[in-house]
């Protein structure tokens, strides 16, 4: 992937849920929630301070993320459906 987001913006695959309950029903695509979990795959440099230097971000490539359910700007690349946020955008890090 050739995409280097700017300032404090991260790029994350989003995480599908599952297509199948614990009761054992299987889930059409119009019944499934957006995901709101994914993996950070490319993150900006940050946000500028006012001497001009950069504030180093929360989130790092790699990272676990919960974010928020309509937030970023969807995209596909190579086949994959991919998420521009912000990362204001981003409620968590969820470690394992």
């Amino acid at each position: 992937m050739n995409i280097k987001p700017l300032g404090s913006r991260v790029v994350v695959e989003p995480i599908e849920q599952e297509e199948v309950t614990a009761g054992g029903i299987v889930l059409p695509d119009t019944a499934k929630e957006k995901p709101q979990q994914g993996v950070i795959l490319a993150a900006g440099p940050g946000d500028r301070d006012e001497d001009g230097k950069y504030i180093p971000m929360d989130v790092k490539v790699g990272d676990k993320v919960l974010f928020a359910k309509y937030a970023g700007t969807e995209m596909k690349i190579d086949g994959k459906k991919l998420l521009i946020l912000r990362e204001s955008d981003l409620l968590a890090i969820i470690e394992k």
